[in-house]
Formats: structure tokens, sequence, C-alpha cells
């Protein structure tokens, strides 16, 4: 299966000790079960437009804050830019989804 944002986002949350496992990322930062990801892809499907909706809000809110502060700016910037990321995917999946029913 194909790379995707939600990938992005646990390599980094991963990666800054925000998050200690892909379950713990499941729950916190997409509002699933913690067996969520791991369901992903063993099915080989993509996050619904709601887990990565949650997380597209989350990460807007704390690269927001982030930005604000001279010490955690360009980490802001990486989580504003996943959330852009985020509802690229969403714009993505929601216009496939209405086109298919044209």
């Amino acid at each position: 299966m194909a790379k995707t944002v939600l990938d992005d986002v646990y390599t980094l949350l991963l990666s800054i000790n925000v998050v200690t496992n892909e379950s713990e990322f499941s729950r916190d930062w997409l509002g699933r079960s913690e067996c969520y990801m791991r369901t992903l892809r063993f099915k080989g499907t993509h996050a619904s437009v709601g887990a990565v909706a949650i997380c597209a809000s989350k990460l807007q809110h704390y690269g927001h804050r982030m930005l604000n502060t001279a010490e955690h700016k360009q980490l802001g910037e990486r989580f504003v830019g996943l959330s852009n990321a985020c509802h690229r995917q969403i714009n993505t999946q929601s216009q496939q989804h209405w086109m298919a029913a044209l």
C-alpha cells in the first residue's frame, strides 16, 4: 500500500515523542480504535475522511499555537503543512466519492 499523509504524520509524531506507538496515534490523533491503522494496512484501504479530518484539525490547532513561539516555530510550520496535506486528501477523497455517483 502506498505511503499516505497519515504515515507522514505518524512518523513525525513518533520522532518527537508525541506518541509512542501506532495504537496511541490511532486513538489520540485519529479518534479511532487502537487497531485502526493496523486494520487499514491489513485491508489495504484508505483512512476515512472523518479520521483524516480529526487529524488535520489537531495538527492545525497545535501548529498555529507553535507558530506563536520562537522555540517551536519550525515544528509548527511542519504541523500546518501536514494539516494542509490532510485537507488536500479530504478534498480528493470527497471529490472521488461524489464524482463516482454522477
